[in-house]
């Protein structure tokens, strides 16, 4: 948020955005890492709820698509409905563009390859995914409508810093690249999701060298240096996130890889500096303090709770409100709405989820489910006051007093808090609505279960107790499903 606003609301203010739509792009757009992996609050739901993080990893994934694609479908509306508060750049600020490629032909591109990729989604040639969601004709209406939306921004946008003909060909080796993958064993999930990407980010990386060295021109500027740019965090991305999806390490080593990795992009661009290693190691040992002070005192406060017996009182509670699952997940999600007003993410993680988490097993309901749609609703204490902690981050760099814009020499007003919060006020609606979605169709988050075996955790323990001293006898091994 902070990065964003220091680098995003200037331009959008100079080019006459509204101050809501600006501000409420900015803080709601830095909460989407809190439910996109690798979610750092992810790893604490999972933890709290004793569920594997790559499981509540994959389940989180379409929800995070979606969440994006409502956010920009939001955008859609408002730049066309009231085109004031969301101008588009004048052509002499369009600097760095292929200057040969017009405006209305870029659009016609980004429409024509959004509705080739729209069509994929939407008739289910990417595995699972319609199905995850909603099955049949509305299955395949809903998602290929937010997949065009969402996909005309940014192919057209690509469209403007490509030449048409190498546009074309992009479009088609990637069209291409996705049947060939629907002809392998790779199903829809966290696999399939990380080497798409990874071979689209080798791709684009391949042709962004051959532009260079041979002095091709298939490029524009702008287009060149965001590959250049952008590859190395994500090949950074890749190394957590993707080692962590594909089971070859677990969060700590794959935290540990990405530490690493960081290391060596900071001393391959000369930036390894001690000063430089100094912040980010006290950075990290407060923030690692601010956690395990809060655990601390949530263990206390649990401990002193289930000494009294409160947890049993408060499982019987939840689990005879009235309508059973339905009943149970509306009165959760209303009371850690209003929670998160006035605790942050991690306290609520460490409070209020080992209370509710037995009561949701006892009925029945997939703990990754019920932890991805806690992680979604406990996403609104980022963006609401008056804790909002992206509120607060954006408040802290948003222009406070008139100022002369460096580039245009115009007096800019300043952004007032209540701009802030009101801009906010649209985008933590969607975060009810994406709740309300995640809890009317569960597959979009239980289609995890396809990725292999599923283990009974319960039949895991009692043979792991009955292994321990004093038993006669192993066990027989524990039954697998399927």
């Amino acid at each position: 948020v902070i990065s964003m606003g220091l680098i995003s609301l200037p331009i959008m203010l100079r080019y006459g955005y509204d101050r809501r739509v600006a501000s409420g792009v900015i803080a709601a757009s830095g909460t989407l890492a809190q439910i996109i992996p690798p979610s750092l609050v992810l790893i604490v739901m999972a933890d709290q709820l004793n569920r594997s993080v790559g499981d509540m990893y994959t389940g989180a994934f379409i929800p995070g698509l979606l969440l994006s694609c409502l956010y920009a479908g939001y955008i859609f509306l408002v730049s066309t409905f009231i085109p004031s508060a969301a101008p588009g750049l004048p052509l002499e600020a369009q600097t760095l563009r292929d200057k040969n490629q017009k405006p209305l032909h870029a659009r016609i591109l980004g429409a024509i390859a959004a509705a080739g990729f729209a069509y994929l989604i939407a008739t289910g040639s990417l595995p699972g995914l319609t199905a995850g969601f909603l099955p049949g004709a509305a299955g395949m209406a809903v998602w290929g409508a937010a997949a065009f939306i969402l996909l005309y921004f940014v192919l057209s946008g690509a469209a403007q810093l490509l030449t048409p003909s190498l546009f074309i060909v992009l479009a088609l080796a990637i069209f291409a690249a996705i049947e060939l993958m629907n002809t392998t064993s790779v199903k829809f999930g966290a696999d399939y999701v990380v080497l798409a990407m990874s071979a689209t980010v080798g791709l684009a990386f391949v042709v962004a060298v051959i532009n260079r060295v041979f002095k091709l021109g298939l490029l524009s500027r702008l287009a060149e240096q965001v590959v250049f740019v952008m590859v190395p965090p994500l090949a950074l991305i890749f190394l957590v996130l993707g080692t962590i999806f594909i089971g070859v390490a677990t969060p700590t080593e794959g935290g540990a890889m990405g530490s690493v990795g960081a290391l060596l992009l900071a001393l391959g661009r000369g930036r390894l500096k001690f000063d430089l290693l100094r912040q980010a190691t006290y950075s990290t040992a407060k923030l690692s303090a601010f956690v395990l002070f809060i655990l601390i005192g949530a263990r206390v406060f649990s401990l002193t709770f289930y000494g009294v017996s409160g947890h049993h009182w408060v499982e019987e509670l939840l689990t005879s409100l009235p309508g059973g699952q339905a009943g149970f997940l509306i009165a959760v999600n209303a009371l850690v709405f209003v929670l998160a007003f006035f605790l942050d993410y991690f306290e609520l993680a460490f409070i209020i989820i080992p209370l509710l988490g037995p009561a949701a097993d006892k009925l029945g309901i997939d703990l990754i489910w019920f932890g991805v749609i806690l992680a979604v609703n406990m996403q609104t204490s980022f963006m609401h006051p008056p804790f909002g902690f992206a509120l607060f981050f954006l408040r802290s760099v948003a222009p406070k007093v008139p100022y002369l814009d460096r580039v245009t020499g115009k007096r800019m007003e300043p952004v007032t808090t209540g701009q802030i919060y009101w801009g906010a006020v649209p985008f933590v609606v969607i975060q009810l609505i994406m709740v309300a979605l995640v809890i009317i169709f569960p597959g979009m988050v239980t289609h995890y279960k396809s990725g292999g075996v599923q283990l009974d955790q319960g039949a895991v323990k009692e043979q792991f107790d009955n292994l321990m001293p004093g038993s006669n006898e192993a066990p027989p091994p524990p039954e697998l499903k399927f």
